[in-house]
């Protein structure tokens, strides 16, 4: 019941979506710093062979482009991805998408998007990866597998984005559903719920000296989410410590989620 036992992940190996930038670069750059053996995959070519190179300075980073949202760019990431091993610790599907238009002109490219890339593609993926998941499991040693949801898929958002929030509460129910069918499997299956954190896709919040104090304002613990408090989770759910959890929501999102 050592914490350095409970919470290790050195020498897993991880594979996390959208890794080339916000969330998912810090997750990939605190499993890395972990002893984490890491391949981050992004739809932007470059971006995401610059980014490996970056984290490559903390441990064994891999970049391996694709748009997960295509059937055929998934497959192939699949195929590159066996090429360089016979099993998979953790995937940690992070690419996301998001898109904002005032209600009555809400077109419908801006669910197809959101919801190909936010709810079809980590699930597409993770179905694609089960045997490399399954490979290495055990009920003492799951196999994990952390999709990041929203916390805008708990509770109400303030802005416009419909398919946004709709589609990350599929992704928490989808964790729950999948979470049920791969326990014989022994893979565990559960969903972080971030709040506001910095990113690309909250620039538009974050970036503006207003917006930025309402969104602390409206955040009861009083500030934007760290790095740690992100990495801090996904240790957590891929460690000894979270062996027995499965279809969960855990939010980290600063004490939003109390407001109802």
């Amino acid at each position: 019941m050592k914490i350095d036992d409970l919470f290790d992940v050195a020498g897993k190996i991880a594979i996390v979506t959208g890794g080339s930038r916000g969330i998912g670069y810090m997750i990939s750059e605190g499993l890395l710093r972990n002893g984490v053996k890491v391949y981050i995959t992004s739809r932007k070519t470059d971006d995401c062979i610059q980014a490996a190179a970056q984290l490559s300075e903390y441990g064994s980073c891999t970049a391996i482009p694709a748009d997960l949202s295509d059937d055929e760019s998934l497959a192939a990431f699949v195929a590159e991805f066996r090429k360089h091993e016979g099993h998979l610790d953790l995937l940690v599907n992070n690419a996301g998408a998001a898109w904002g238009a005032p209600l009555g002109d809400f077109p419908g490219s801006g669910f197809d998007k959101v919801l190909n890339v936010n709810v079809k593609a980590p699930f597409m993926l993770t179905q694609s990866l089960l045997p490399e998941l399954s490979a290495a499991a055990s009920s003492e040693n799951p196999a994990r597998v952390v999709m990041i949801g929203s916390i805008d898929g708990v509770r109400v958002p303030f802005g416009d984005n419909y398919s946004y929030s709709a589609s990350k509460a599929g992704v928490h129910m989808m964790t729950r559903h999948l979470a049920h069918h791969l326990t014989k499997e022994h893979i565990n299956v559960n969903t972080i719920a971030p709040g506001p954190f910095e990113s690309k896709m909250m620039s538009y919040m974050l970036d503006d000296p207003t917006r930025r104090a309402g969104v602390i304002a409206s955040t009861p613990l009083g500030r934007i989410g760290s790095p740690e408090d992100i990495v801090g989770a996904i240790i957590f759910l891929a460690s000894r410590a979270g062996s027995w959890l499965t279809g969960i929501t855990l939010p980290v999102d600063g004490g939003i989620s109390t407001h109802g």
